[in-house]
């Protein structure tokens, strides 16, 4: 999945790590981060699945379940504080 490139911002202790790491693979910086990001993520990938699922169940299609999921606050919290109006 190829395409434009867009910036990070990291830290500058990272930074160097990476462009030390990157020197010594004779690799450039883009293509380690990216190989990188891919390999957290793939070992991650189960645990990431059952967050998206666990979130997913929360959302019964309401706009306060949307609005509960995406702030943190429950449902009686936000209730507490005026409700939402659905559309």
């Amino acid at each position: 999945m190829a395409g434009a490139s867009v910036p990070v911002k990291i830290d500058q202790e990272t930074h160097s790590l990476l462009a030390h790491a990157a020197t010594a693979l004779r690799t450039t910086q883009k293509d380690l981060l990216e190989a990188a990001v891919r390999e957290y993520l793939a070992a991650r990938r189960e645990e990431i699945r059952e967050s998206l699922q666990r979130t997913m169940q929360l959302i019964d299609g309401s706009d306060a379940s949307r609005v509960a999921v995406l702030s943190g606050l429950s449902p009686e919290r936000l209730d507490e504080l005026g409700g939402v109006s659905e559309s």
